[in-house]
């Protein structure tokens, strides 16, 4: 099993993961465990891309305007008239 130290933790941290722990009834090592457990488990979403993001953003307000992503796109240079 490996070990880590965290050196320079914030005390304020400190006393939320110890609450944590004692609201979870484990110790303060087996929150910790836990906590590094579910950062890393594949139970974590996908990322939703930007656009998508944006467009649910504005759904419920009546935007029908698809926003695609831009994957693949080389930027371009914008036109101005004048």
């Amino acid at each position: 099993m490996a070990q880590f130290i965290v050196r320079d933790l914030e005390e304020d941290v400190k006393v939320r993961l110890k609450r944590r722990a004692a609201l979870h009834k484990r110790s303060m090592e087996e929150e910790i465990r836990q906590i590094l457990r579910n950062a890393v488990s594949g139970d974590n979403p996908p990322v939703t891309k930007l656009g998508s993001r944006i467009a649910a953003r504005f759904a419920k307000i009546g935007i029908t305007t698809e926003s695609p992503e831009l994957r693949g796109q080389h930027p371009r240079l914008a036109q101005f008239d004048g």
